[in-house]
C-alpha cells in the first residue's frame, strides 16, 4: 500500500487529515511548532492513534510520518 493510500483511509475512517492530527498532536504536547518533541517516543505517539483513532499499526506509523516530514 503507498503511503498516499494510507493517508486517504485514514481520512475516509477518522475524518481527519495530516494536519488535524498535527494540531491535536500539539494540543497533547507531542509537537511544539510542528516538530517532534525530541523526549516523545514513536510508540508514544503511534500508541495514542491507535487508542483514540482505533488505527492500526501500518496506519498510525504513516501519520508519524507525516509528523516527521513524509509527504509522498
Amino acid at each position: 500500500m503507498s503511503f498516499q493510500a494510507y493517508i486517504d483511509n485514514i481520512k475516509a475512517k477518522t475524518g481527519k487529515s495530516p494536519e488535524d492530527f498535527k494540531k491535536l498532536a500539539e494540543a497533547k504536547g507531542f509537537l511544539d511548532n510542528g516538530k517532534i518533541v525530541p523526549t516523545i517516543k514513536a510508540t508514544e505517539i503511534t500508541n495514542w492513534l491507535k487508542e483514540e483513532f482505533e488505527l492500526g499499526h501500518g496506519h498510525a506509523m504513516a501519520i508519524y510520518a507525516s509528523f516527521k516530514g513524509k509527504t509522498e
